[in-house]
């Protein structure tokens, strides 16, 4: 299958690659840290790890062009249900996380790893949500009424 270049250069496929990058950082920061002493970080790396394995597929699957192979399946909505569940979960593990810093740990580099994964948490919170708004749109169809649609399908 070819490259769809067109997709890179998109909101969706910049966003999506945010998020791949975003998601990697909260959970590598996690990762380094001694998260496993204390069982909060355990949802949050869940969460980065899920999403960052399901957006790394959802990314390749748009890539090589598959939604366009398997057009049973609704795509528009799959994003917005995709984006949506993201953005609540990725809420709970910002919040979360956020809470969990302690500025008197006894092991500053984990304070530090940790401030910066809420940081990131955060930011990937955000493409999340920008990524609901324009797959609600792009399912809504951008605006179009009833009317334009009824007009456009019978012409």
């Amino acid at each position: 299958p070819a490259l769809d270049s067109a997709f890179l250069c998109s909101p969706l496929g910049g966003l999506m690659g945010t998020q791949a990058v975003l998601g990697l950082l909260v959970w590598a920061l996690l990762a380094d840290t001694t998260y496993h002493l204390h069982a909060e970080y355990g949802w949050v790396m869940f969460v980065s790890i899920f999403f960052w394995v399901a957006t790394l597929l959802l990314f390749v699957m748009y890539l090589l062009q598959l939604p366009q192979k398997f057009y049973v399946v609704p795509w528009p909505l799959v994003l917005v249900i995709f984006n949506m569940v993201a953005t609540i979960l990725y809420i709970t593990a910002f919040i979360t996380c956020s809470v969990a810093v302690r500025p008197t740990s006894w092991r500053q580099w984990d304070y530090n790893r940790r401030a910066a994964a809420s940081f990131f948490a955060g930011l990937v919170m955000l493409t999340y949500g920008v990524s609901t708004f324009l797959s609600f749109r792009a399912w809504k169809g951008l605006g179009s009424n009833a009317a334009t649609s009824q007009v456009t399908n019978h012409a």
